[in-house]
């Protein structure tokens, strides 16, 4: 099973930029469709993006589409997400997540994903 760490969450103002990293360990991190998810209080945890194994595809909700970009460095067992252009609703806790098996179907489904990080929080200020 794989496990997940979190960090690079913080207060940041409107239009301003946080990179989120998400350490790997305990398994063979290439074999791993990676996604971050995110959670405002009182609300159901949703997709943010997700990269596929190799890195060479990337999928986004319609909602960060062009201000956050996910990557990996399988070298480093660490998948990241800058956030750019920061809005208020935007603040949330931020969650990595891991699944083997993971498909284009499947991906942005919370419920695919079997390794989860404790989260990071995110804080944007108007």
């Amino acid at each position: 099973q794989v496990q997940l760490v979190e960090s690079g969450g913080g207060l940041v103002q409107t239009g301003g930029s946080l990179k989120l990293s998400c350490a790997a360990s305990g398994s063979t991190f290439s074999m791993y469709v990676m996604g971050w998810f995110r959670q405002a209080p009182g609300k159901e945890r949703e997709f943010v993006a997700s990269i596929s194994r190799s890195g060479s595809s990337t999928y986004y909700a319609d909602s960060v589409k062009g201000r956050f970009t996910i990557s990996r460095d399988t070298a480093k067992n660490t998948v990241y997400l800058q956030m750019n252009s920061l809005k208020p609703e935007d603040t949330a806790g931020y969650f990595c997540a891991a699944d083997r098996w993971a498909t284009t179907q499947s991906l942005a489904i919370k419920d695919t994903y079997d390794g989860w990080g404790q989260g990071t929080q995110v804080t944007v200020s108007s």
